[in-house]
C-alpha cells in the first residue's frame, strides 16, 4: 500500500508536465490590433486610453511627405503634377509606420478634420500602400471619449475634394514663392522669400506707414464742464448752439462761445431721457478672434496662442479623469455650436448662477464674407470643467487661454447686460451741453466675461425744467491723431475682413515676415524696414496681381469651392499661372540689380583700419568692416541711453537687442559687469529702499516704478 501510495502523485506530476508542454506547443496568438495613425504624441496617447486594447494608436509626427525643398517640385507642362518626396529627418518614423500597418487588423487614419489633416491622410494612405476605396479616415471635432468612439462607428473614404484643395494652395504657394524668391536673391539680397498671403501682410503695413507719414494733424477743441444741483455735482461737455452739433476748430471758436454764457446765472435742463440699454455677449470665439483677443488680453504671439490652443486640444492629464481634451478643434471659422453643448451649457448656468442668467436664445455670431464654417467654434469640451478645476493640471500659458475660452463660450449662452441710461441736456442762451449717466441694473454676461464691476456714471435725479448752476468751464485743446500701426491683432483682423488667408495661415505669414526682417515690432506695433519697402516695391511693381487683395481674396474663394467639389485644382492654378508666369519673364529681363548702400558707421575697423559700415542682418542693424569678406570683423551698434550703470557706476547703460528682437538693457563694460534689465533704468534710485527705478511699459503709456515693488510714480502717456 505504502509503494501505491508513493507513485501515484509520480505520475500526477508527470502527467501535468507533459499537458503543460502541449499547452506551450498549442499557445494561440495574440489577436491583431486596429491601428490608428494621429499627428501628434500627445493625441495619440490621449485617444489610445479612449479606444481600449484592441487599438494602438501611433504618431506621424505631422507631415511624411511633400514638395522637395532643392527644387520647384511641380511639373508645369503636365497638368501642375506634384513631385512628392519623404521629408528629410521622417525616414525612421515612416519604417516603423509601414511596419505596424503590416501586423495591425485594419489600418485607420485620423488626421485632424480639415484640409491639411486631410492631406497628411492621403500621404499616409499612399506610403503605407492602403486601399483608396477603404473607408479608414476618422475626424472628430474634440478630443472626449465619446466624441471619439462616436467617430470610428462612421469611418469613411478620404475626402479627395478636401486634398485638392490643400494640394491647390501648397502648388500655388510654390509657383509663387520658388518663381520669386530667385529673383529677390539674385537682384536685392540672398535669403529672401515671397508668398501670396505674407505679400499682401507686408503691403497693409507699408501702406498704413504710408498713411501714417502722408497724415496732417488738425486742431480742434473741447469745453468740458461741471454743473451742480444743489450739493450733487455733475460733469457735461458742450455739444453746440441752437440745438444742432457745432465742432470747435481753434480756440477763437470756444471764446466765443464763453462770451455767451453768463457763469454765474441759471442753467436750465431742457430734456432728460431714461432708458434701458442691453449689452449683448459676443459669440464664442473663431481662430481669428481668438488670436486677436489672446494678443489684446493676455500680450500672446500668435503662435503662443495655437501653441497652447493645439495642447488644450490634444489633452491634458487631468487627474482622475486621465487624459482629456479640453477645447474642440482649434482652426475654425465658424461661430457655430452644437445643440449638446448648448443644453450642457444651459444646465451649468441654471445650477450655477440661476435661471435669469441662461438665454432661451443665445446669440449669433455673423459668419464673415468666405467662411466655410466646416467646424464648431472654440469652446470647451465640457463647460463643467472650470478653469478653477484645471487650474493646477496647467501650465501658465495653457490656463490663461483655457481661461479666456471658457469664460467667452459661457458668456455667449448668457443673458445681456441691462443697464439705465439717462441723457440729459442743458441750455443757456442758445448754447447747448449734454451729459450721460449710467447704471448697472442687471450684470448678465458680464458676470462671467467682461468688467461686471465696471462705474457707474451717476448723475443727480434730475427733470426737466430743473435749474443748475455752473461750477466750472475746461475748455482743452486737441489734435487729430494719425491711424495706429498694425499690431499682431489688428492685421489678422484685417487679413481676415479682406478675404485674404485662412485660420491656418495668420501665425505662419506673421511669423515670417519678421523673420526675414521685413517689419520690426516697436511696442507691439509692426513698422516695416527698409529691406521690406524694397521687397514690397519690387512686388507691386512687377507682380501686381500678388499684392491685389481682390484677386487674392476671389483666389482664396476659389480654393474653398475645390473643397466643395465645384471647381477643378488643375484649371484654377493654370488660370493663374499662365499671366503670372508672363510677369515672371518680364522681370527677369526688366528688373534691375537693387543695391542696397551701406551706411558709413563714422567709425573704424579696430583689427584692420578701414571704415566700418551699417549692415542689416537677421536681427537688425550691425557694424561690419567695410571690407568684408576680407577683414570679418563685426560689432554689435550700441545706443548709449545717459545712464551710469547702477551696479557697478563706472560703465555706461546699453540699449541691445536679444535674438527674439526685444530691446533689454546692459552694462557697456560686460562681462567685467553682469548688469541686465528688461526695463529702462532711469538714472534715479528708490526713495524708499535706495534700489535703482526703471521706466515699465503700463497699458497706455509708461510708468517709473520700483522693481522691488516699494514704489511707483503716476502713469505718463
Amino acid at each position: 500500500m505504502a509503494t501505491s501510495t508513493t507513485t501515484k502523485p509520480r505520475a500526477r506530476k508527470a502527467a501535468k508536465t507533459k499537458t503543460t508542454k502541449t499547452k506551450s506547443k498549442t499557445k494561440r496568438k495574440s489577436p491583431k490590433k486596429n491601428l490608428v495613425i494621429v499627428e501628434s504624441p500627445a493625441k495619440a496617447k490621449t485617444i489610445e486610453k479612449y479606444l481600449g486594447r484592441s487599438y494602438k494608436v501611433v504618431a506621424s509626427k505631422g507631415h511624411v511627405r511633400d514638395l522637395p525643398k532643392s527644387k520647384m517640385g511641380v511639373d508645369i507642362d503636365h497638368d501642375y503634377e506634384p513631385h512628392y518626396i519623404s521629408i528629410r529627418g521622417k525616414g525612421d518614423t515612416i519604417k516603423e509606420l509601414r511596419s505596424a500597418a503590416k501586423k495591425a487588423k485594419k489600418v485607420y487614419l485620423a488626421a485632424d478634420p480639415d484640409r491639411e489633416g486631410e492631406s497628411i491622410a492621403w500621404h499616409l494612405q499612399h506610403i503605407l500602400d492602403l486601399d483608396p476605396n477603404e473607408d479608414n479616415r476618422v475626424v472628430f471635432n474634440e478630443i472626449t471619449k465619446d466624441a471619439v468612439k462616436e467617430s470610428f462607428k462612421h469611418p469613411r473614404n478620404i475626402d479627395m475634394n478636401l486634398v485638392d484643395a490643400q494640394q491647390a494652395r501648397r502648388i500655388l504657394d510654390r509657383l509663387v514663392g520658388y518663381s520669386i524668391s530667385p529673383l529677390l536673391w539674385q537682384k536685392v539680397k540672398k535669403g529672401l522669400s515671397a508668398g501670396r498671403v505674407q505679400s499682401i501682410a507686408l503691403w497693409l503695413i507699408i501702406q498704413r506707414e504710408k498713411a501714417i507719414k502722408d497724415f496732417t494733424p488738425e486742431e480742434y477743441w473741447s469745453i468740458d464742464s461741471e454743473f451742480k444741483k444743489g450739493r450733487s455735482k455733475f460733469k457735461a461737455a458742450f455739444y453746440g448752439l441752437n440745438g444742432k452739433k457745432k465742432d470747435l476748430p481753434n480756440n477763437d471758436a470756444v471764446q466765443d462761445i464763453l462770451k455767451q454764457l453768463d457763469p454765474k446765472g441759471d442753467f436750465d435742463i431742457t430734456k432728460v431721457t431714461r432708458r434701458e440699454r442691453k449689452r449683448q455677449p459676443q459669440p464664442p470665439f473663431t481662430t481669428s478672434t481668438m488670436q486677436q483677443e489672446a494678443n489684446r488680453k493676455l500680450n500672446y504671439r500668435t503662435r503662443k496662442t495655437m501653441m497652447a490652443a493645439q495642447q488644450l486640444y490634444e489633452g491634458i492629464n487631468i487627474g482622475k479623469e486621465g487624459s482629456q481634451g479640453l477645447i474642440t478643434y482649434m482652426r475654425t471659422d465658424s461661430t457655430r455650436i452644437s445643440v449638446i453643448a448648448k443644453h450642457e451649457a444651459s444646465k451649468f448656468l441654471h445650477e450655477k448662477y440661476g435661471a435669469e442668467y441662461a438665454a432661451t436664445k443665445p446669440i449669433k455670431g455673423k459668419l464673415p464674407e468666405g467662411a466655410q464654417d466646416a467646424h464648431e467654434a472654440i469652446r470647451p469640451t465640457s463647460v463643467f470643467r472650470t478653469p478653477a478645476s484645471v487650474k493646477k493640471y496647467l501650465t501658465r500659458d495653457q490656463f490663461r487661454l483655457y481661461q479666456m475660452v471658457w469664460s467667452r463660450f459661457v458668456a455667449s449662452q448668457m443673458t445681456p447686460a441691462l443697464m439705465d441710461t439717462m441723457a440729459v441736456t442743458i441750455e443757456q442762451n442758445n448754447v447747448t451741453f449734454k451729459a450721460n449717466g449710467s447704471k448697472m441694473k442687471f450684470d448678465g454676461f458680464l458676470k462671467v466675461y467682461g468688467d461686471s464691476k465696471e462705474k457707474d456714471n451717476l448723475l443727480p435725479d434730475l427733470e426737466t425744467g430743473d435749474v443748475v448752476k455752473l461750477v466750472k468751464n475746461n475748455p482743452d485743446q486737441h489734435f487729430t491723431q494719425p491711424p495706429a500701426r498694425y499690431s499682431e491683432a489688428t492685421l489678422i483682423k484685417a487679413l481676415e475682413e479682406k478675404g485674404v488667408g485662412r485660420p491656418s495661415t495668420y501665425s505662419p505669414t506673421i511669423d515670417t515676415i519678421q523673420r526675414r526682417y521685413y517689419v520690426k515690432e516697436v511696442g507691439r506695433r509692426f513698422e516695416p524696414t527698409e529691406l521690406g519697402e524694397i521687397v514690397n516695391k519690387i512686388i507691386v511693381e512687377y507682380f501686381p496681381d500678388v499684392v491685389n487683395i481682390d484677386f487674392t481674396a476671389n483666389l482664396e474663394g476659389k480654393l474653398d469651392k475645390v473643397e466643395e467639389g465645384k471647381e477643378n485644382w488643375i484649371k484654377l492654378v493654370d488660370t493663374f499661372y499662365k499671366p503670372f508666369s508672363n510677369e515672371v519673364e518680364s522681370a527677369t529681363k526688366n528688373m534691375e540689380k537693387v543695391q542696397i548702400k551701406d551706411e558709413p558707421a563714422g567709425i573704424n575697423c579696430e583689427i584692420c583700419g578701414a571704415p566700418m559700415v551699417v549692415k542689416m542682418g537677421r536681427y537688425g542693424k550691425f557694424y561690419a568692416c567695410s571690407r568684408f569678406p576680407d577683414c570679418r570683423n563685426t560689432k554689435a551698434i550700441i545706443k548709449e541711453i545717459g545712464v551710469i550703470c547702477p551696479v557697478c557706476h563706472k560703465g555706461q547703460v546699453i540699449q541691445r537687442k536679444s535674438r527674439k528682437n526685444r530691446i533689454f538693457y546692459g552694462c557697456s563694460r560686460y562681462p567685467d559687469c553682469d548688469f541686465v534689465s528688461w526695463d529702462k533704468p532711469i538714472g534715479r534710485d528708490c526713495p524708499k529702499d535706495g534700489h535703482y527705478l526703471v521706466e515699465k511699459r503700463v497699458k497706455g503709456g509708461t510708468q517709473v516704478v520700483c522693481p522691488n515693488g516699494d514704489y511707483e510714480e503716476p502713469a505718463q502717456k
